[in-house]
């Protein structure tokens, strides 16, 4: 982790918590915030972005989205625009994640263009790529990564308004973590990536996040690797207590 791009430790609930519990879970992670040597965003289901930003309002964290559409506005029943977002209170949304790309069929051009709609809005978009299990063990990982890192960021895109997250997509919920060798070879690639698509001095700041099963027990060790600058939380976000214990980890 470079010391001159500061650490970002983002918990992504996906969909999960009603009002109660997902303000109680907000609060206990505001509670114990204080002192971090990093960033936390809080990205809750869309149902609890006003009441979880009412808890977070008075403190440091960020809140966030999981999704916005690439359009600001208009006849697209179900979706959000990205100055909704904005408007009810957001600072950043994750686009391109792994279910999205998955299970709505997302593809890179879409995701560009959610990610400059997040850009227009004055959101920081937390744009997520990453390999299948099946692409890994073909050894694609690095051309399908660096293809979505290259394909899924606009022009426009810098060190202020945009965090990567490479999240190895057969890790995620699984248990199971690359190896620290694995991280540190495709982190670094994503940072060749960044520099030829946007240039070097551009590429050094973006904070490239770790989102494969991060928990306590080897945040550490991940957050050690040259390259990574933080961690896209799933599970481990939905209890205060890990959540709080990553971010602890921070170098």
């Amino acid at each position: 982790m470079s010391k001159t791009r500061t650490p970002v430790i983002a918990g992504n609930w996906k969909m999960n918590g009603l009002c109660v519990t997902g303000c109680a879970l907000a609060a206990a992670v505001a509670d114990g915030a204080a002192g971090l040597n990093c960033e936390l965003v809080i990205c809750p289901p869309a149902t609890l972005l006003a009441p979880v930003g009412e808890v977070l309002k008075s403190g440091s964290i960020r809140l966030g989205a999981q999704d916005c559409h690439a359009a600001e506005s208009g006849a697209h029943t179900g979706d959000i625009g990205a100055p909704m977002l904005a408007d009810i209170g957001c600072s950043a949304v994750i686009v391109g994640h792994s279910e999205r790309r998955t299970d709505h069929g997302e593809t890179d051009a879409l995701v560009q263009a959610k990610t400059a709609a997040a850009h227009a809005a004055g959101l920081t978009a937390i744009v997520c790529v990453g390999e299948t299990e099946g692409e890994r063990d073909a050894g694609e990982a690095l051309g399908v990564v660096g293809r979505q890192v290259s394909l899924s960021l606009p022009d426009g895109t810098t060190a202020a308004n945009t965090i990567v997250a490479y999240e190895p997509v057969w890790a995620i919920g699984s248990g199971r973590t690359p190896t620290p060798d694995d991280v540190r070879e495709v982190h670094g690639h994503i940072r060749e990536i960044l520099a030829e698509r946007l240039g070097g001095a551009g590429a050094d700041g973006i904070r490239i996040l770790y989102g494969g099963s991060m928990k306590p027990t080897n945040a550490l060790e991940l957050l050690a690797i040259p390259n990574v600058d933080g961690g896209l939380i799933g599970g481990a976000s939905l209890v205060a207590d890990d959540f709080l214990a990553i971010a602890k980890s921070c170098p």
